[in-house]
């Protein structure tokens, strides 16, 4: 079917897209019978049933509460992204030096989730902690996809400046103007992202949305997490409405006005403390170096690497399982396959999908099947491929306006199966890719939910204040992110997938097809 469907890319480039594609399905299947996806008992059809009459009926007391959890959830993500964008940029001009390429990818390894742990330390239940677990990573972020879009660009405009017109003044007066439509879409995309990411900071205790959302799930309470829900999925649909430019000024003020008081310490004094001695063992510090070896490999052996496995299982059947849901669910949501009436309830869907952290829909299938990987993996394909999904349908449609179509082009499933999908099938893989690192972050931070994997050691170590296990198992996160980033940029380029033409980052042109 596959080597069918690549046909138009010509023979060498369809046996590497069919060589990586079944690498990857090899590669799960291998990953089944030792992921934890065993389903428990749990009843699951009543417990759906409660959750769905509570989707449907939704219902909400206090809604000076609400507005408050929006309020606070908007605040964290607009303050987080107005500090990292100029960051980001200001690191993106300088990504040609190692260090700040390595530095970049380590902080943007580590999900927000665990630097809200971190700082949370430090700084307790604060805004500092809230802004700081989504800037850090962010700022790490977009100094790489800057990176990316200035690279992109024509280089005729640098070669008319003088020889004299080096550092700031090439990328002010050439990169920048060329790349600033890439640029600011990319970062609206990013914003989105931050309200997800905001909203599960309240799993740790912010006064997110996902504080209320986490709560009401565990009371049983399903209509009110069902206003929740739509409270937050309309917050994203409404994003192109609402967040106006010319408004910026006055939306960051208000945010600071909403930001949380502090729960806790909120002073950096023990930011020192913290660092040169909390997170390393105590046998280190004491320079006892055969009881320091001896407990960094217990920790390898009881703890980092049972936890990298059911991370790197878990996530290679996410991966795999969010390309069956792009290529079931993309149909649905395309003019050329379903229409311009039907379209609009699969494009409703994918919005959902793709609206919904990660983190909630684990926690809703928790309910329905029990605590193991399974939750995890259907959370990370429904997501990821409801993202993805939507790209591959927005592309169908911009093709099916700038071209004419032939009195002979097939329809119905022969339309998707030899038309639609071999064109669109190459930059899904690339989108895949892209989103490989991003599905092994979550898949790590699932344990937060006591799902094995990393963070679910990771929690325990907070938990238990052992803030050195927490950073050992935190520095093997990051660097089997930047291992697993690393190979899936290669597996691209083997495969010969689409990649991005300039200031068409998967993200940056996501955010133009919303608008």
């Amino acid at each position: 079917m596959i080597t069918g469907l690549l046909k138009p890319r010509g023979n060498s480039s369809a046996r590497a897209l069919n060589g990586v594609c079944g690498l990857l399905i090899l590669l799960a299947l291998l990953a089944l019978p030792w992921a934890d996806i065993e389903i428990y008992a749990v009843d699951p059809w009543q417990e759906l049933g409660r959750i769905g009459q509570g989707i449907m009926l939704p219902h909400w007391d206090g809604w000076r509460i609400l507005l408050d959890a929006v309020g606070q959830t908007v605040a964290f993500a607009l303050l987080a992204v107005v500090l990292a964008a100029p960051l980001g940029l200001l690191l993106a001009m300088i990504y040609h030096w190692r260090a700040v390429r390595i530095f970049c990818a380590a902080i943007r390894s580590v999900h927000e989730l665990f630097w809200g742990l971190i700082f949370m330390q430090i700084y307790g239940l604060s805004a500092t902690t809230g802004l700081l677990a989504i800037l850090v990573p962010f700022t790490g972020v977009f100094a790489k996809v800057f990176a990316e879009i200035f690279e992109q660009q024509d280089s005729t405009p640098v070669a008319t400046l003088g020889s004299g017109a080096r550092g700031i003044k090439r990328y002010a007066y050439t990169l920048i103007p060329q790349s600033w439509p890439a640029l600011t879409s990319y970062t609206r995309y990013r914003f989105e992202c931050a309200l997800r990411s905001s909203a599960i900071l309240g799993f740790i205790g912010l006064p997110t949305l996902g504080f209320h959302l986490e709560t009401a799930f565990k009371q049983g309470d399903y209509p009110e997490a069902g206003a929740l829900l739509w409270v937050f999925v309309l917050l994203i649909a409404t994003i192109r409405f609402w967040m106006r430019p010319r408004l910026l000024p006055l939306y960051i003020i208000a945010a600071i006005w909403l930001l949380p008081e502090t729960i806790g310490f909120s002073n950096g004094g023990y930011l020192w403390q913290f660092v040169s001695h909390d997170i390393w063992p105590r046998a280190l510090l004491e320079g006892q170096w055969r009881e320091a070896l001896s407990w960094y490999s217990g920790m390898f052996t009881e703890q980092v690497w049972p936890g990298i496995v059911q991370t790197l299982l878990l996530t290679q059947l996410a991966l795999v399982l969010t390309a069956v849901v792009v290529l079931a669910t993309y149909p649905f949501a395309s003019r050329a396959l379903a229409g311009p009436v039907l379209r609009w309830p699969g494009r409703f869907l994918l919005l959902v999908q793709r609206s919904t952290p990660e983190m909630i829909l684990a926690f809703v299938f928790l309910l329905l099947f029990g605590p193991s990987g399974l939750p995890a993996v259907l959370a990370l394909a429904l997501h990821n491929g409801g993202l993805i999904a939507f790209l591959v349908a927005n592309a169908s449609d911009a093709e099916l306006v700038s071209r004419l179509g032939r009195p002979d082009d097939p329809r119905g499933f022969k339309r998707y199966a030899y038309l639609e999908t071999p064109r669109r099938f190459p930059a899904m893989l690339a989108f895949l890719f892209y989103r490989w690192e991003v599905i092994l972050r979550e898949s790590a931070i699932m344990g937060i939910l006591g799902i094995a994997t990393l963070g679910f050691y990771i929690d325990s170590a907070f938990e238990e204040i052992r803030y050195d296990r927490a950073f050992l198992l935190i520095l093997f996160t990051a660097l089997l992110n930047i291992l697993v980033d690393a190979v899936s940029r290669r597996l691209r380029r083997a495969a010969g997938a689409d990649t991005p033409q300039p200031g068409r980052t998967p993200t940056a042109k996501l955010d133009r097809q919303n608008g």
